[in-house]
């Protein structure tokens, strides 16, 4: 293969497929970028089996310009972290490469030449096929929203691998996404206008972090397409495959409560800082609680526990509080999580006793809901 290409476009694709790139893979090949060269343009791929990322650049612009000159097709595995940071290193906005049939690939770029050891490309996996699934299309920022607001709340701990995924429901008119550790929980839901077929499937909640990086902030549309095993996001030029985690996800609609013994509602910023400040204190416990208590119309009290250093005790202003007295201790990390996502004015938060889970959701009419069980505390 013998091609120049515009550096600004190679390196943009470069940054989108290394992310598929694994550090502690022990397969060689799964160390490097595949560059594939037709006479229609360039497409690069990385891959560490759970995930594949491929990235195309067209010949041309769609007004003719020219991105990538093709002397000659061919394809090269090229080891990924050497190529990532030299490509942006260059000092031209052109860039020269050249492979011979042994995959030694010659790079240039103005008085730059770097050799490199290139791989064979027969070796690369081959990128998964989707033939058997559904595909729908839903706007970038709304996707990058649904994952930011659930995919905080997965499990870290590999014995449980289905619950280190977030689950996502299809439903004819309705997506919803939904992740739990089993102390908390987020779900988070959007209408779809596709009459799709009710399908429910995990996907790593790792993937779906390095997937929003990928999504621009403009309300681009996400192509999503859904297999037995894989599924494929389309993003623009970029194609991002994930397989899909084994298992069965656990039934979770019973431990939501949908009515409940006190209700209080308060402005999200004032809480996200007196629970801020509160945590500062609890953490140094290293059992992160922090009690709420509310009682009256509008009094709350937000109290850490008391550690070497001594206590928080915040004053808040509650909007409106029904119902009975509470009283109730929990993590104060995981609240923070949840309400560091939100972005309503103000959150409600539902309880019915001090050992039941506490229920916390916007007030905008956004369709997400966080769950978080308390602790029960000697005092």
């Amino acid at each position: 293969m013998k091609i120049t290409i515009l550096k600004q476009w190679l390196n943009e694709a470069i940054q989108h497929v290394s992310k598929a790139i694994s550090s502690k893979t022990t397969i060689p090949i799964l160390t490097g970028v595949k560059l594939d060269v037709t006479d229609q343009g360039v497409t690069l791929t990385a891959s560490d089996i759970d995930t594949t990322i491929q990235a195309s650049i067209p010949a041309e612009t769609q007004d003719g310009a020219e991105i990538v000159k093709i002397e000659r097709t061919g394809s090269v595995v090229l080891p990924a972290k050497f190529f990532v940071e030299i490509i942006k290193k260059l000092p031209k906005d052109e860039v020269s490469i050249e492979t011979d049939a042994s995959f030694t690939t010659t790079i240039k770029s103005g008085k730059t030449k770097i050799d490199m050891v290139g791989m064979d490309p027969e070796e690369f996996p081959v990128v998964p096929a989707l033939s058997d699934g559904q595909t729908i299309s839903i706007p970038g920022s709304d996707l990058k929203d649904l994952i930011k607001e659930t995919a905080f709340a997965i499990s870290t701990n590999e014995s449980s691998p289905i619950l280190t995924g977030v689950k996502w429901e299809l439903q004819p008119g309705k997506l919803n996404l939904l992740a739990t550790d089993r102390h908390r929980l987020a779900t988070a839901a959007m209408e779809i206008d596709e009459k799709v077929k009710p399908a429910t499937f995990v996907i790593s909640g790792k993937t779906l972090n390095e997937l929003i990086k990928i999504i621009p902030d403009k309300g681009e549309p996400v192509g999503i397409s859904v297999s037995k095993s894989q599924v494929l996001f389309r993003i623009g030029e970029v194609q991002f495959y994930s397989r899909l985690l084994d298992g069965t996800f656990p039934d979770t609609s019973k431990i939501v409560p949908t009515s409940f013994k006190s209700e209080l509602v308060v402005k999200t910023k004032s809480l996200v800082e007196a629970l801020d400040r509160a945590f500062l204190m609890a953490r140094e416990e290293k059992t992160n609680i922090v009690r709420i208590e509310a009682a009256g119309e509008s009094a709350v009290s937000i109290e850490s526990a008391s550690s070497g250093l001594g206590k928080v005790n915040e004053q808040l202003e509650a909007e409106s509080i029904d119902g009975d007295a509470v009283r109730i201790s929990f993590n104060c990390k995981y609240m923070l999580d949840a309400l560091k996502v939100i972005d309503s004015e103000h959150v409600k938060m539902g309880f019915t006793g001090a050992m039941s889970p506490i229920i916390v959701t916007p007030t905008d009419g956004k369709e997400s809901l966080y769950l978080i069980l308390p602790y029960r505390t000697a005092n």
